[in-house]
């Protein structure tokens, strides 16, 4: 018969685990598995994507001010632009451009003030206009060439002079403006001037056709061939003819001479009519005449030279009037002197102003678009 199971032996516990249960244990190199509570709250991680999102939070309100400003300039200037085109002008300044175009052909651009004063329009905002025409003054009595000043003496009603072109001086490879030049001719001269150009192009014509003067223009611009065709000009039509120098800046009259004196020298070595004593003497003199002050912008210089060649340096105030007064301050006799200065406007490889001289020439088709002996009754 077997035993009989004792109670107590039921409420004991067993001295061994089963055999199929599993007991976790840490050993000293096994590592600790981080749980789930500690993993979210990785600072650093949470620092890095506060970080990324600041960041990307600034940049984007940078590129919406930057973007805003950009609108609102660009509507603004559009704003102004609509403006402008439609607003209506009672009391316009002078405009800046100084040619239009009338039936195919440039014209000078030419404007009446208040004082009934014809006026050509600069396009600067210094000396923003050049008068059409002005009457200058001569001396009637010789002027001693000592470099003083001297009180003007002048005929009855002077010589009217009509503007042809003008253009701005500068220097350096900025562009650095100096003054606005402008080139007259004796009214009663133009015929000359005319007579001399078209029989140039056409022995047997009064006025150039389009082609003519197409061809006329390109002989002006040439370097060569424009040289030529004014330095004989001015040797022989004998026309009166004045530069009109206004600063746009102050300056002085050394400047001004040392400009003058290099463009002549220059020349001079090309001819070999202008090496001897007498040219070296009218140097000296017109040198001389320069030995003043400061210059003033918008003060007013002028070059003359009448039919025989002699140059006479007058300075004034500027005044847009007709007959402003002028102050003579030296005279030389020398006809090469005046010749070689008028060149360095006028003609060559390098002259004192390239716009000048692209204004002249326009200056002069406009002329040979008339027959010969009416620009002067023209009617602006």
């Amino acid at each position: 018969m077997p035993p009989a199971i004792q109670p107590t032996a039921l409420l004991r516990p067993a001295l061994r685990c089963p055999r199929g249960t599993l007991t976790a244990r840490r050993t000293l190199f096994s590592a600790k598995q981080p749980d789930r509570v500690t993993q979210n709250l990785d600072l650093n991680r949470l620092h890095a994507r506060r970080r990324d999102y600041e960041q990307h939070r600034t940049a984007f309100l940078a590129a919406g001010a930057v973007a805003g400003s950009i609108i609102c300039v660009y509507t603004a200037w559009q704003l102004k632009e609509a403006i402008g085109r439609n607003k209506v002008q009672c009391d316009s300044t002078v405009p800046a451009e100084t040619h239009k175009v009338e039936a195919g052909e440039k014209r000078k651009v030419v404007v009446i003030d208040e004082q009934g004063r014809e006026l050509v329009p600069t396009g600067d905002s210094v000396v923003a206009a050049f008068p059409r025409t002005m009457a200058v003054h001569l001396p009637t009595t010789e002027t001693k060439q000592d470099g003083r000043e001297v009180s003007t003496v002048a005929d009855k009603d002077g010589v009217e002079f009509t503007l042809v072109g003008l253009g701005m001086r500068t220097v350096t490879f900025i562009g650095f403006r100096v003054y606005l030049v402008g080139f007259y001719v004796a009214t009663q001269d133009i015929a000359r001037l005319q007579k001399y150009l078209i029989k140039k192009v056409n022995p047997l014509a009064t006025t150039l056709i389009a082609s003519e003067k197409e061809t006329l223009r390109k002989a002006l611009l040439d370097a060569a061939e424009g040289e030529e065709t004014w330095d004989a000009m001015l040797r022989e039509t004998g026309c009166r003819s004045v530069f009109r120098i206004m600063p746009v800046r102050d300056t002085d009259f050394h400047h001004l001479r040392d400009g003058f004196v290099r463009a002549v020298q220059t020349r001079s070595l090309r001819d070999k009519t202008c090496q001897d004593e007498a040219f070296g003497t009218a140097m000296k003199d017109f040198k001389a005449m320069f030995n003043r002050g400061n210059m003033a912008k918008t003060k007013e210089l002028l070059l003359h030279r009448d039919a025989d060649g002699k140059l006479s340096v007058l300075y004034g105030d500027g005044s847009l009037d007709r007959d402003a007064e002028r102050k003579l301050i030296g005279v030389v006799g020398d006809e090469r002197l005046s010749r070689l200065l008028w060149l360095n406007y006028l003609a060559g490889k390098q002259v004192a102003s390239e716009p000048a001289r692209q204004n002249i020439i326009e200056g002069v088709m406009e002329f040979m678009a008339r027959p010969i002996g009416t620009v002067a009754t023209q009617v602006v």
